[in-house]
């Protein structure tokens, strides 16, 4: 989600995944130490490219926004989607849609579909969700929820008033466990709307991802998206674009591109998307 040399979020992608155990790769991501790493393997479906599992420094996870972004643009750039332009990953949750841009050898701009969001019931102590961020109650945007969201990976979506009380925000786990209630919680996304067409916005994920803070967050943008265009917090259009500006407060900003279609508060055709940089190319030796 970046066009730039160290901007957005970095990603490994190692091509080819064939005889590595689970705790092999997990290993692996561990030792990357990046939000994802990803391992491409051969699809189990015909109507899928490839199968691609994807791994956080502490688990595997299901689907994920900037792994498959970057995943697909590397096997394009690599030939392994022969000039495509759509093609179809599989991941846990099953197929996940890519379009490509321009180049079909080196695309400039690469899109993800998503499911149709759906969301939880309110979180209702809004002042323990506050204060496990290090805020106030009144920091928190009034008169619109925090809820879960998920298109295959679920968040708690946080609105504050503004950037500031995003970038003062910190995260206390335990603190937030006990606001939100007796269900697992998932990583915390927090965000401030920036009308006509925008967010700010922040994840924090080191109890579930072992990911103190991730500095984009595709597959958290798309219910975000939804969100937005749910509580009226973005301009209408059609189709509704928007930017969720992420990563700046540590260094890495992203710029998350989200598209969709709205009717009577409600999001479709969801798609996420951004550009993609390499860096550097190697070999990792296992023993």
């Amino acid at each position: 989600f970046t066009d730039r040399l160290f901007g957005g979020n970095p990603l490994a992608v190692f091509l080819d995944g064939r005889g590595l155990a689970d705790g092999e790769m997990q290993s692996i991501a561990r030792e990357m130490n990046l939000s994802e790493t990803t391992f491409v393997l051969p699809p189990t479906r015909p109507d899928c490219t490839a199968r691609v599992r994807i791994f956080t420094p502490a688990r595997e996870v299901p689907f994920a926004g900037h792994p498959t972004i970057g995943t697909a643009w590397v096997l394009a750039t690599q030939g392994r989607l022969e000039g495509a332009m759509e093609a179809a990953l599989e991941e846990a949750v099953g197929p996940v849609a890519v379009v490509l841009e321009g180049d079909g050898a080196n695309p400039r701009f690469v899109w993800m579909r998503h499911r149709d969001a759906s969301f939880g019931p309110e979180v209702q102590d809004r002042a323990g969700v506050a204060a496990a961020l290090g805020l106030d109650e009144a920091d928190l945007l009034p008169r619109v929820p925090t809820c879960t969201g998920t298109t295959g990976s679920p968040f708690l979506y946080v609105p504050l008033r503004n950037r500031a009380a995003v970038d003062r925000a910190a995260l206390d786990v335990a603190a937030m466990r006990r606001a939100f209630g007796d269900a697992p919680l998932p990583g915390v996304f927090i965000f401030a709307a920036e009308p006509p067409a925008g967010a700010y916005s922040r994840m924090f994920a080191p109890h579930t991802s072992g990911v103190p803070e991730d500095p984009a967050t595709g597959s958290a943008s798309g219910p975000l998206g939804a969100y937005l265009v749910a509580h009226g917090l973005v301009a209408p259009g059609e189709p509704v674009r928007l930017v969720s500006e992420q990563g700046t407060k540590m260094g890495r900003p992203s710029f998350v591109h989200i598209r969709l279609r709205a009717s009577d508060g409600r999001a479709a055709d969801i798609r996420v998307g951004g550009s993609v940089v390499p860096v550097l190319e190697g070999r990792l030796r296992l023993p």
